[in-house]
């Protein structure tokens, strides 16, 4: 039979020290002491039981009767104070400097206690701090939470937390003829790790990408869908494109917080600081120009000459990345689904924006009223128009457009209701200038035909008489031609009530048709021929 490493198989091992046995024996000893009860099989019971000798117990005895303390008398020690945690941090966690600086204080003033040797120092160094005290001493308060333990939030359903960041992507692309560093900016669901909507800026990201990878994240529709729908809430680390009005407001008209996280915490939000490092690491890292590749010497890369990717390849290689997240990767705490999978087989139910909400999902409003020229309408001192503002001239409208997207607007009626879109004009294409001279045209075209009505209603004549008549007019329907025309009205009213009706056919004529009744006969007769 073999032993294990701490001793023959089934042997059990004490959870006692000599320290904690003694604290825990010596007041029973004593009590038991006081009363006459003492007796050697209990100090032999106690001794085998903490793993010291028996002498030991009663010299545990002995000094408890004597100074009546349970515990051994304290031995000094060098321990380690705030001035050697303030010296540790001066020196970058160099023991060896502490002592040399301890050594030359002691020698310069012979007030001073004498400094400990070397190792007297490390060994109260690895006894009083530890490992993240003497990492975050060394190295800072990141190297110090390395050693930190987190909890993990409870299981949660899709939709209950979302969480967004921005991530500085650390590969170098063409952006117009300049090598630039894009930013993204996406949202996760918390529960099963679905990526809900990113977005890609060449320069560092503002709110408008935010609201970008929003209104993707919420819309369910193709391509974005099928995951999608209102978060329960949203988890921000102080970004200040994420908690601006705009982004807020947005979020808040569906009764959706933001929840503000404190600053250099990225554990509150581990799952899209887990997403970060992944698409690092899966990606990013085999793109050429990445900025952490490994370096020869003199700090040069192995290919320097290596052709960039151009913006619209990298956010290609970024879409085809998030598409093999959510389908075919499979996360370990996922159970070996992907979170597509997870997604679909989670009962939670959604809750869905209606398209005409989303269209408008995150537009800014300045507050003012603007009127309708024959210019169009005028927003930061520039027109714009459209062709449903033809004929509008002089309706008050408000403006909303999407921030830093200065093209196009959205005009609104002062009671809310949408009227349209409005290009810039001194920008608009050959096409929107067409459609523009096409829609006065049409409106031309309508009030000629409504003024040549008019006019015939005007012209109407009345035949001539050569007696004391009413005058009749001319072109009266006769009978015949108004039961007609009656009888086509009823069929068309009935068509636009029902569009599947048809009309009754006449009866062909070699179908037999009931009798007429014969009107001199009386009821009499009529009961009895029937």
């Amino acid at each position: 039979m073999s032993d294990s490493p701490d001793g023959p198989r089934g042997a059990v091992t004490s959870v006692f020290t000599a320290r904690t046995g003694r604290q825990a024996a010596v007041p029973r000893l004593m009590a038991l002491d006081q009363h006459g009860l003492l007796t050697s099989a209990h100090v032999r019971l106690v001794a085998t039981a903490v793993g010291c000798s028996e002498r030991a117990v009663w010299k545990w005895l002995a000094r408890a009767r004597a100074t009546g303390h349970i515990d051994a008398v304290p031995r000094t020690r060098f321990t380690v104070t705030a001035e050697i945690r303030r010296l540790l941090a001066l020196w970058g966690g160099n023991a060896s400097a502490v002592h040399r600086e301890l050594e030359q204080r002691s020698q310069s003033d012979p007030k001073l206690p004498k400094a400990p040797s070397l190792a007297t120092l490390h060994r109260a160094l690895r006894r009083d701090l530890t490992p993240g005290d003497r990492a975050g001493l060394a190295r800072g308060e990141a190297a110090r939470r390395a050693f930190d333990v987190f909890g993990e939030r409870p299981p949660a359903n899709r939709n209950e937390a979302w969480e967004g960041d921005h991530k500085c992507v650390p590969v170098k692309v063409w952006v117009e003829d300049t090598m630039m560093q894009p930013w993204l900016t996406w949202f996760i669901d918390c529960a099963r790790k679905v990526i809900m909507g990113w977005a890609v800026t060449p320069h560092e990201a503002s709110r408008d990408a935010v609201l970008a990878a929003l209104r993707m994240a919420l819309d369910r529709g193709e391509p974005f869908g099928p995951a999608g729908g209102l978060p329960g809430l949203v988890r921000v680390d102080r970004g200040k494109e994420f908690l601006c009005p705009t982004v807020t407001l947005a979020l808040g008209a569906f009764a959706v917080p933001v929840v503000d996280l404190p600053a250099y915490n990225p554990h509150l939000k581990g799952t899209i600081e887990a997403l970060n490092d992944s698409v690092e690491e899966m990606l990013f890292v085999s793109l050429p120009h990445y900025t952490g590749e490994q370096k020869l010497t003199g700090g040069r890369t192995a290919d320097p000459d290596a052709p960039a990717l151009t913006f619209e390849a990298f956010v290609e290689l970024l879409q085809q990345w998030v598409r093999w997240w959510n389908y075919e990767h499979k996360p370990k705490k996922l159970g070996g689904r992907t979170p597509m999978e997870a997604w679909q087989a989670d009962p939670t139910p959604l809750y869905d924006v209606p398209a005409q909400q989303l269209a408008h999902f995150g537009l800014e409003d300045d507050g003012s009223t603007r009127i309708i020229t024959t210019s169009g309408v005028q927003w930061r001192r520039r027109y714009y128009f459209a062709p449903w503002m033809v004929g509008m001239g002089g309706v008050r409208v408000a403006v909303r457009h999407l921030p830093h997207h200065d093209t196009t607007i959205e005009v609104f009626g002062l009671g809310g209701t949408y009227l349209g879109s409005a290009v810039l004009a001194a920008q608009a294409s050959q096409e929107q200038v067409r459609a523009v001279r096409n829609a006065r045209k049409a409106k031309e075209r309508r009030l000629r035909a409504d003024l040549k009505a008019a006019a015939r209603l005007r012209r109407e004549r009345f035949e001539a008489v050569t007696t004391a008549t009413p005058p009749q007019r001319l072109g009266s329907l006769t009978e015949a031609e108004a039961e007609a025309e009656l009888r086509g009205a009823a069929t068309t009213g009935l068509r636009d009530v029902n569009p599947g009706y048809i009309p009754h056919l006449p009866v062909p004529d070699g179908w037999a048709r009931p009798a007429p009744a014969k009107a001199d006969q009386p009821d009499d007769a009529l009961e009895e021929n029937e």
